[in-house]
């Protein structure tokens, strides 16, 4: 299986330039350690890093393809993502929802022009698929494909060049597009640094699947009980892949742990980030006996929270 390589994340750095922020890294003074930068990602156009992977997978397509539309299935912050980089060129798109989606997130796709399809949870992949073939559009899934995880490792350029001394990357898994792409370039401009990815308990199938070096695959039900929503999918073959090479290990949080986070990141760093988002800083403020010491990067990935949730988990 090809890899993503520096090459490829180098060159989507080029076409997403004009569109993603290059988020700073944020030093955390309130810290007794001394040693956390924050990369907001919550920050982006859309709220999230979705943007890099999205934008850099419609700026790849021809324009016969553009013209036909493209289609991406999310939870939400890859919705949102298609949506704006569609709007961005011109190019129709439709998002397939799952009916359990935050409303925000499927408010602000909407927002961005995009046709939006909700279906029951679990199914929104299948209907993606079915409705490209109908109508002929080109399917921008969230994680596996390889334009996408070179745009998601813009992010880790972007590391790499403002902190290159970094020894500790924190990094959200979900589908793994985001620790795959962050990963390629860490390993590639920072290799003495260590990657850590990080995973809510109750969704932990990627830290099950390193430990037993084959995807093990978790029911939905089980994914679907964590907080952050934006964390229940499962790694593909070719960003698990990835993850094996880039990945020098992971770290699980709890429910708990990633709502004092938001809390902490609400309160100490002024940043608003959803309960996916915030999952390497638990992991900072949480599991410091399991990380190495060192210069830490924690990835917020995302920061489009539900304002009711967000309201109930700094409400304590």
């Amino acid at each position: 299986m090809e890899l993503v390589t520096i090459s490829d994340i180098e060159a989507a750095a080029k076409r997403v330039e004009d569109v993603a922020v290059r988020t700073p890294l944020l030093l955390q003074t309130w810290d007794p350690r001394g040693t956390l930068w924050l990369k907001p990602e919550s920050l982006q156009p859309v709220g999230a890093f979705k943007v890099r992977g999205a934008f850099n997978a419609i700026a790849a397509l021809d324009d016969a393809a553009r013209a036909r539309g493209v289609i991406a299935y999310s939870s939400g912050n890859h919705a949102q993502a298609v949506a704006y980089a569609a709007q961005r060129y011109g190019v129709p798109a439709v998002i397939v929802v799952p009916d359990v989606a935050p409303r925000i997130k499927v408010e602000a796709t909407r927002a961005y022009g995009a046709e939006v399809i909700e279906v029951p949870i679990g199914e929104h992949e299948g209907k993606a698929r079915e409705l490209a073939a109908e109508r002929g559009l080109t399917l921008v899934p969230p994680f596996d494909h390889a334009a996408i995880i070179a745009g998601q490792g813009t992010a880790g350029l972007e590391i790499a060049e403002d902190l290159p001394d970094v020894e500790v990357v924190l990094v959200p898994i979900s589908g793994g597009g985001l620790a795959a792409g962050v990963g390629t370039a860490i390993r590639a401009r920072c290799p003495r640094a260590r990657v850590i990815g990080v995973e809510p308990a109750w969704a932990a199938d990627v830290a099950d699947s390193l430990r037993q070096g084959e995807l093990v695959r978790w029911p939905q039900a089980d994914r679907a009980r964590t907080i952050a929503d934006g964390l229940r999918s499962e790694p593909s073959e070719l960003t698990f892949a990835h993850l094996r090479e880039v990945v020098d290990q992971m770290v699980t949080v709890t429910e708990d742990e990633i709502r004092e986070a938001v809390r902490v990141l609400a309160r100490k760093a002024r940043l608003v980030a959803e309960p996916s988002g915030a999952v390497t800083t638990a992991a900072y403020l949480s599991h410091a006996d399991e990380l190495p010491a060192g210069k830490t990067v924690a990835l917020v990935s995302g920061g489009n929270a539900d304002p009711a949730l967000f309201a109930e988990i700094l409400a304590g």
